[in-house]
């Protein structure tokens, strides 16, 4: 019987993002998820959107692709290519 899916309804899978861990943390980490009955790619895309909430200290909003995110006064380039 197949696991239901639950990822935020404007949520879309459009991009893979592959990473190398070890063989050991792997078997772990899908053990933990089958647990709580969640796939480990559910957990992985919560745990960045966390991520991401965390370090703009605001909440994930999902914006169309392509769309950049701003705050009301403050620039849209990226800190590290403003100029001091």
């Amino acid at each position: 019987m197949p696991r239901p899916r639950s990822i935020a309804p404007s949520e879309e899978r459009t991009a893979r993002l592959t990473l190398l861990i070890d063989p050991r943390k792997k078997q772990v980490f899908e053990s933990l998820c089958a647990l709580e009955d969640v796939t480990p790619s559910q957990v992985v895309r919560r745990l960045i959107r966390e991520y991401i909430e965390e370090k703009q200290g605001r909440p994930w909003h999902d914006a169309p692709a392509g769309t950049p995110r701003r705050t009301p006064g403050r620039s849209a380039k990226p800190a590290a290519a403003r100029k001091p």
